[in-house]
């Protein structure tokens, strides 16, 4: 006598759908379980019915669970930040990601960040007045953008976070811990009732290099401790404290992506970062392991499976919300970023690392700001001062890009620098090198700002931060409701990635057991479920 061990299904026959729209509708009530049924020869599905051992009913061919977007990816960074989803959307600097932006997620149930990178205190100050009044309980964060060469503009968003107490940081850019970020993190840690640690201020660091991983893996420097206790800005118990938490609760790995980036594919990166957490966590055994999400090139629900089955705990998106109608950049920018193409970017010269050579990932469609910027990092690094430049050459790049003479773009530097760091003059009047890399930073920074504007006659000199992440979404769109720049709704979109994700996961369930689907069904359609 042998036993039965083989599945069948047994149901109302009739639920048993055989056509790709009937199967695409099936797959959709992602509440509900799913059934791939063998039937006179034929594969059909259905979302009805149970499964039973032995004989007796329809052969079972495969079986995938219920899986709504809310279960998708970490049930703690959920918890954490007080979400019903795991994923976010990034900073976009200059305020792209703005506080309507940061908003329209809360209201949603997604964490954003806003784009605090580059801004003066006061508008800053003013997001963080708006996003309170909107979102009193969250979720929300706000961007701290490492500034080696304007630290006192790092610090003074510290004073502003810490005045409001905003709950959640996004540190972006980092090539070295700060003070500033080591007074957010610590000046929140606190004892709960029963003894416990309890963290205040949360950051998510957003990295591309595991040298700066294992920092934010680690506790807080000693050195900054000591110096910051000496200071006065943190008590002896919150020095105490900082050795049983690490400097972040979650880093978003940042693959190829818009803005500052190493280019890097996700695929390699991700086991490394997770390998480097554990090995990290079974050294200090924190009470809540840091999570690991991933970021870079996710703007469709495949690229959003990629992740998560990488071991992502939660997602990031940057470029496709910079195309949404709640940034805060122009129509002119959204026009571009909806017909661009996976090729169509390029790497320039940073404004804010400008002498350092870091580089950003930007749009080359429609503008011609990267080459442009690329020249001025030529001039830079090839001669020690202005002067020294040949006329010829000085004369073509006043008119074609400046626009303007060198010595007046450096007479409104000045005033630009006065008010926000002074310093940053003392160094240009001693050192005509760097004069000129302020006067050339003038131009970089000021043309992201002329794309946010959309300041006429300045189009060919836009720069737009974007990764092939854009294109990537603008192909997956395409012949949708989503294909106009002017239904592109930043919680509408995160609702359809994640909705396309879970489908493509119970798809992948279903055909790892053995069942197979016409072309038509692999795909998750948006217009075909709008919500």
């Amino acid at each position: 006598m042998t036993n039965d061990f083989s599945l069948s299904w047994e149901g109302d026959e009739s639920s048993i759908v055989y056509l790709s729209e009937e199967i695409t509708r099936a797959l959709l009530e992602l509440n509900k379980p799913i059934f791939a049924i063998e039937k006179d020869g034929r594969t059909g599905l259905s979302a009805a019915g149970g499964i039973r051992t032995g004989a007796g009913g329809r052969r079972l061919l495969a079986f995938a669970p219920p899986l709504t977007p809310d279960l998708l990816g970490d049930e703690t960074f959920r918890q954490t930040y007080g979400t019903r989803y795991a994923y976010y959307s990034g900073a976009m600097a200059g305020g792209i990601a703005s506080a309507d932006l940061v908003i329209a997620m809360g209201r949603a149930g997604f964490l954003a960040s806003f784009g605090a990178g580059g801004l003066a205190p006061a508008r800053v100050e003013e997001a963080i007045l708006k996003v309170r009044q909107a979102l009193p309980d969250g979720p929300y964060a706000f961007n701290l953008l490492n500034s080696p060469n304007e630290p006192a503009l790092e610090a003074r968003a510290v004073d502003l976070y810490l005045k409001y107490n905003v709950p959640v940081v996004e540190a972006s850019a980092y090539v070295a811990l700060t003070a500033p970020l080591v007074l957010y993190r610590l000046s929140g840690l606190g004892r709960g009732a029963n003894g416990e640690t309890v963290i205040g201020h949360r950051v998510i660091a957003k990295l591309s290099r595991l040298e700066m991983a294992q920092k934010f893996l680690e506790p807080a420097p000693a050195e900054f401790v000591t110096q910051l206790l000496k200071q006065g800005r943190i008590t002896p118990q919150q020095a105490e404290l900082a050795r049983q938490v690490p400097m972040a609760d979650d880093i978003t790995v940042e693959a190829d992506s818009g803005g500052h980036t190493d280019n890097r594919p996700l695929v390699c990166m991700m086991p490394a970062f997770l390998a480097l957490r554990d090995e990290m966590q079974e050294k200090y055994r924190y009470a809540q392991p840091v999570r690991i999400g991933a970021a870079g090139g996710i703007a469709t629900p495949a690229a959003a499976l990629a992740a998560f089955s990488l071991g992502a705990a939660y997602i990031a998106t940057g470029s496709i919300n910079q195309g949404c109608v709640e940034a805060a950049t122009s129509e002119h920018v959204r026009n571009l970023l909806a017909q661009a193409g996976m090729p169509d970017v390029a790497m320039a010269p940073a404004s804010d690392m400008f002498e350092m050579g870091v580089r950003v990932q930007v749009l080359k469609r429609g503008t011609m700001f990267p080459m442009r910027a690329q020249k001025l990092y030529e001039l830079y690094t090839r001669y020690n001062a202005w002067e020294e430049i040949p006329a010829a050459e000085r004369e073509r790049m006043e008119k074609t890009v400046f626009k303007r003479e060198f010595n007046a773009i450096w007479e409104d530097t000045v005033k630009f620098f006065m008010e926000r760091d002074p310093r940053q003059v003392e160094r240009g009047n001693a050192n005509p090198k760097d004069k000129m890399a302020l006067v050339f930073r003038w131009y970089l920074g000021l043309s992201s700002r002329w794309a946010n504007s959309g300041e006429k006659g300045r189009e060919m000199d836009y720069q737009i931060w974007c990764g092939p992440a854009m294109g990537a979404f603008n192909d997956w769109v395409r012949g949708t409701y989503l294909e106009s720049p002017a239904n592109r709704r930043v919680a509408d979109i995160a609702k359809h990635i994640l909705r396309g994700c879970a489908y493509l996961t119970r798809l992948r369930m279903l055909e790892a057991q053995g069942a197979t689907f016409p072309p038509e069904v692999k795909r998750y359609i948006p217009e075909k479920v709008a919500e």
